[in-house]
């Protein structure tokens, strides 16, 4: 059976003030056919992009039958979805110490996505080397910004 690949990618440039510029980027591959994303957000942090990449990336799939495997360079994400997202569930939502996570409706949203699927993987990749895909994820994040930076 063939799978969904999914690349994204985030970045925010003035990361964590008030001026930021926030891009997000994604490639979805399925056999022959390939879409590619990205959108941008003013204020936003390079986590919040990170985040937003996957969501927006999963919320273009339409089946749940399909296995779906997602290559991400954010040990944030991937390590937020794979493992803490469960034992902050069991907390209602929140940290070991008592502490809302930060990004909370992001990590909601992709929670509820990744459910929805029958199949799928996170899987974390070294950024900026070698991987074509989690590359040309990283430069759609940036046209995006660059689309806002004018």
């Amino acid at each position: 059976m063939s799978e969904i690949l999914i690349y994204c990618d985030g970045a925010s440039r003035n990361n964590g003030k008030e001026n930021s510029i926030g891009g997000w980027g994604a490639i979805l591959i399925y056999g022959t056919h390939k879409k590619e994303i990205y959108g941008a957000e003013i204020g936003a942090t390079n986590n919040q992009m990170e985040l937003t990449g996957m969501i927006k990336s999963l919320e273009c799939i339409k089946t749940t039958n399909i296995p779906i495997k997602i290559m991400c360079d954010s040990a944030y994400v991937v390590n937020g979805i794979n493992q803490w997202v469960k034992d902050w569930k069991k907390r209602s939502w929140k940290k070991g110490d008592g502490k809302t996570p930060e990004n909370i409706e992001l990590w909601k949203r992709l929670d509820e996505l990744v459910s929805m699927q029958k199949d799928i993987k996170i899987i974390k990749v070294r950024g900026h080397a070698d991987n074509d895909g989690n590359n040309r994820a990283d430069e759609l994040a940036n046209i995006a910004m660059d689309e806002v930076d004018t």
